[in-house]
């Protein structure tokens, strides 16, 4: 992944000295299992720890001999011999280049996995916050672009908690799948390296060991992973899309928040681009883009083959450091986002009341008519409003066969806009875990009072 969406420590873990590194530890604390069970001299396997420990790995050294060599894993094992001597012939006793190449990939994956982890805390956490402070901003909810029914920003926001928590649940799923160790040797049997030497570097390395590898670890477990990163960058830009909408100049019920300084147009000075989650947007089909390559590594030849590993090489690397610039840039973004309840209550009037069509169509169904002539008359007096000829409220005062149904007091109750946060507290306790009674908030009648008095203290304040 280039420098531009790159962050430092994500980075670090696919830097050839950390490889390096890891390789290394696999060797030695397999040749210390080695030693325990009496294959190797255990004065050879102090000295590989004690001269390799703190060693410097000249990267360098290692692509010359691999140029020579045509093999990454003798050219790594080469160089090693250069720093710990003559011990060094007990290293990759009835190893595999795989074996350690595919555990190092784990430990690798599992690394990038913890990051991940703390992105997406970061971004719950964001979420949670601005949740609560907009829990009661009432907006109007679209279906199809179009206004449907009022909800709050608070709802779409923890929405978007809720997702993020099943990614979360889905990437620790992730991490234990990849988190394996295979140690077992030539086509995968064990006949040349014993089963305890995998268990120890497994725990040495905090790695569960991998039931059947053949010679590698079977890649539907990376198939899984990579494709869990790609419905997390779904799931974001989901959300960046959603910002990306409210920002539009024709809704600006929110935006990015916008430094001084910034400038959003090299031609037009006046623009505040949502170029946050427009960039979110573009690195999400990036890290889902990785997840076909993956699932086609599945199909290898008989107990192994490489045509994994070039696609490993370019998809691992990209994929987690796009992720976590992503995902840190989507919390930031959160975290700071500009939000305009004045400018929802506004949207939420613009239809001159048809939000309210459906509650009119059911007290009608209450006091006598028909569903299909309830419809009928709802619709009859909406569709006026649409074309700008009035307000529905007005209409339907004065449609005599509507007034048949409901009185003018009856008709003014059901354009009451507290009646659509009657629950908001129940889905936020659903959500974020406030404690239940009976699969009900605790003291849900003083809740829904407390809920409707701040919620026309909200819409007061918008009004002003």
């Amino acid at each position: 992944m280039i420098p531009r969406y790159t962050r430092p420590a994500m980075a670090a873990i696919w830097e050839p000295q950390t490889r390096f590194r890891i390789l290394f530890e696999i060797e030695a604390h397999a040749a210390s299992a080695m030693a325990k069970l009496g294959v190797i001299p255990r004065k050879a396997a102090e000295a590989i720890w004690k001269k390799g420990k703190d060693a410097v790995f000249d990267v360098g050294r290692i692509d010359e001999i691999e140029r020579e060599v045509k093999h990454d894993t003798i050219a790594f094992l080469t160089h090693l011999n250069e720093i710990v001597g003559p011990e060094a012939r007990f290293l990759h006793q009835g190893m595999t280049s795989s074996d350690v190449l595919d555990t190092c990939f784990a430990v690798q994956l599992k690394r990038a996995c913890d990051i991940l982890l703390a992105d997406l805390d970061a971004l719950l956490s964001a979420l949670k916050r601005r949740a609560f402070e907009h829990k009661l901003t009432p907006t109007i909810g679209r279906s199809h672009g179009i206004h449907a029914e009022p909800l709050t920003f608070g709802l779409k926001l923890a929405a978007a908690y809720a997702e993020f928590c099943r990614a979360r649940a889905r990437l620790l799923a992730a991490k234990a799948e990849i988190s394996t160790c295979a140690i077992s040797g030539p086509v995968g049997t064990f006949a040349s390296v014993d089963p305890r030497v995998e268990a120890y570097v497994a725990e040495e390395m905090g790695l569960s060991v991998e039931p059947v590898s053949t010679q590698i670890i079977p890649r539907d477990r990376h198939a899984m992973f990579f494709a869990t990163l790609a419905v997390i960058a779904s799931s974001m830009e989901r959300l960046a899309t959603e910002i990306r909408h409210l920002q539009r100049s024709e809704v600006y019920e929110a935006e990015e928040f916008f430094s001084e300084g910034q400038k959003g147009s090299s031609a037009m000075p006046h623009k505040r681009n949502p170029v946050l989650s427009e960039n979110i947007t573009g690195l999400a089909r990036l890290v889902r883009g990785y997840a076909l390559p993956a699932m086609e590594n599945v199909a290898l030849w008989h107990e192994r083959d490489i045509s994994h590993s070039s696609v490993e090489r370019v998809i691992a690397p990209d994929a987690t450091i796009a992720l976590d610039f992503a995902l840190a840039r989507l919390a930031g973004l959160i975290e700071k986002l500009l939000v305009y309840p004045a400018t929802m209550k506004k949207n939420l009037d613009r239809l001159g009341g048809l939000v309210n069509s459906q509650r009119i169509m059911l007290a009608l169904t209450q006091r006598g008519a028909s569903r299909e002539d309830a419809y009928r008359l709802v619709q009859r007096n909406a569709m006026p409003v649409w074309r700008g000829e009035g307000d529905f409220h007005t209409l339907l005062t004065a449609d005599a066969e509507v007034r048949r149904y409901l009185s003018q007091k009856e008709i003014a109750a059901e354009f009451d806009l507290t009646y659509h946060l009657k629950h908001v507290e129940t889905i936020f306790a659903r959500v974020f875990g406030t404690r239940l009674s009976n699969g009900r908030p605790k003291n849900l009648k003083r809740q829904k009072t407390s809920t409707t008095r701040e919620a026309k203290r909200i819409m007061a304040k918008a009004r002003r």
